[in-house]
């Protein structure tokens, strides 16, 4: 069973920084494709980064140069390690996996980022 199980999240001052973690069963995690994505209340789901099984980054122009996406093969979890963070960063944030052989993805839950003074 497809599993990915955020963590991480929480209330944090404005500059401040977090790490969230992905930790996923139940599939090869060494040859998927891991994302972030986020929802602000009230807002479209956004895309963060994204990792490839290759080691290629991409992230969102909002986050560039301020988050990072790190994956541990042997230990089949993803991060996101976010640093300078911003109100406009508060959200609900999950990780999403993806194969080439699959008919669709799986998402994690989400774990909540609340960046207030």
């Amino acid at each position: 069973q497809v599993q990915l199980v955020e963590s991480g999240g929480g209330l944090v001052q404005p500059g401040g920084s977090l790490t969230l973690s992905c930790k996923t069963s139940g599939f090869a995690f060494f040859i998927s494709q891991i994302e972030w994505y986020r929802q602000a209340p009230g807002k479209e789901r956004e895309f963060v980064a994204r990792m490839t099984a290759d080691g290629d980054r991409a992230y969102s122009s909002s986050v560039k140069d301020r988050f990072i996406i790190s994956r541990d093969n042997r230990e089949h979890t993803a991060y996101l390690y976010m640093f300078d963070l911003r109100s406009e960063d508060t959200a609900v944030y999950r990780c999403y996996a993806n194969q080439p052989d699959w008919r669709e993805g799986h998402w994690g839950q989400g774990t909540r980022v609340t960046v207030s003074s």
